[in-house]
């Protein structure tokens, strides 16, 4: 039984990539920042080589057992799906279309017709600062709202007591199907709210709508070999629910982290791939490292649970799909290189993984843990991790 185990701290970086000038990053270090401003105490991250890893300023552990470095991203962008589709083989050469003054009138005409409401917003906000500004307007008239930011991104949000999570999907879907070509986003969002004015709060019911994968991924590659292909969290949504033989849409870290165990307890040959969302999504994005810094420590915590469940040929990889500064300026990613950190019971000793040179030498290292042919013009460092 070889199983890979591959979980993606969202938006964890560890450091400003060499063209982060391009996307304004300039000094962004996600992983760094929160260590230097909040002080998490991750013992089990560490004894996995966390702080021989470049950029994350944690005190390393002398007596670590693992495989550490970090991966830079060759794809355009810095957005989640580039940064999972990249870790999975494919990569980008254009960026996904973003939207900065908001999305075309004669667009927002057509959506509005096709889905029979008129809506507000149509601009870059912070997900919170949106339900502040617009929230009891949308309640009170039944106008969703549609948002977006610097990720390609278009976003709708709208109260459950007006629009139930059913009628919202159906407007990403429709956003979804129009969203094409030149406006071709890489996610629809459905952002569902509940409470009264002030006390506006998003809810678990959040639901990405991608664009189907450009080309084979690892997820395909894995299934196609009959093996499991399994994803936790919003895995399936970011991969347009291809690749995969089974899927736990969990939503928050607790829940995805119980359903990473369930899938470690089973018997099966393949790939589970796991993200956890919160350090993004309620931390990063809203600039708060003390709760950053908390969701860290969760997850540290369940580390030696994990272990437990690992079998002889089991791999363990934690990574991340780009950065999410909180102590940086504004709400948005931020353009950084992202850690790399494995683990096998056999390992006897820390290997330096050094810089990898994109985010897809991770599919090709589980596809040759896996025994599968797959290398998507990377490189496998799965030999380096059982010298």
């Amino acid at each position: 039984m070889k199983r890979v185990f591959l979980t993606v701290l969202d938006a964890v970086g560890c450091g400003e990539a060499p063209d982060s000038h391009e996307y304004g990053d300039v000094g962004v270090n996600t992983w760094g920042h929160v260590v230097d401003v909040a002080h998490p105490n991750l013992p089990n991250f560490a004894a996995m080589g966390l702080g021989q890893v470049e950029g994350t300023h944690y005190p390393p552990d002398p007596k670590a057992v693992g495989g550490a470095g970090r991966c830079r991203e060759v794809s355009a962008g810095k957005d989640t799906t580039t940064g999972h589709w990249e870790m999975a083989g494919l990569k980008l050469e254009k960026a996904f279309p973003t939207f900065p003054n908001g999305f075309p009138a004669d667009f927002i005409d057509a959506y509005e017709k096709a889905i029979g409401h008129k809506v507000i917003g149509n601009k870059p906000a912070s997900g919170t600062a949106i339900l502040e500004e617009l929230g009891e307007q949308s309640r009170r008239d039944a106008t969703p709202i549609v948002y977006t930011s610097a990720d390609s991104v278009f976003q709708i949000a709208a109260h459950e007591d007006v629009f139930p999570r059913e009628e919202l999907y159906r407007f990403c879907t429709i956003a979804r199907e129009m969203l094409q070509g030149d406006l071709g986003v890489g996610r629809v969002i459905a952002r569902p709210y509940i409470g009264e004015e002030g006390h506006f709060t998003r809810t678990a019911g959040r639901r990405d709508f991608s664009l189907p994968p450009i080309g084979r991924t690892l997820l395909d590659a894995v299934k196609e070999a009959g093996m499991a292909s399994l994803g936790v969290g919003k895995i399936e949504d970011i991969f347009e629910h291809t690749g995969l033989t089974e899927s736990n849409h969990a939503a928050g870290n607790p829940a995805c982290i119980e359903a990473l165990l369930d899938y470690m307890k089973r018997d099966f040959d393949g790939l589970c791939f796991t993200n956890l969302v919160d350090t993004d999504m309620l931390w990063g994005h809203r600039r708060d490292p003390k709760g950053f810094a908390e969701a860290l420590e969760y997850i540290d915590a369940k580390i030696p649970d994990m272990l437990a469940l690992m079998g002889e040929d089991d791999l363990m990889i934690f990574t991340a799909d780009h950065g999410c500064d909180p102590t940086y300026t504004g709400t948005d990613h931020t353009r950084e290189y992202v850690p790399l950190l494995c683990w096998h019971k056999k390992m006897k000793g820390l290997v330096d993984l050094g810089t990898r040179a994109t985010y897809a030498d991770i599919a090709a290292t589980c596809a040759e843990w896996l025994g599968l042919p797959d290398r998507w013009n990377a490189t496998s460092f799965a030999k380096e991790l059982k010298a």
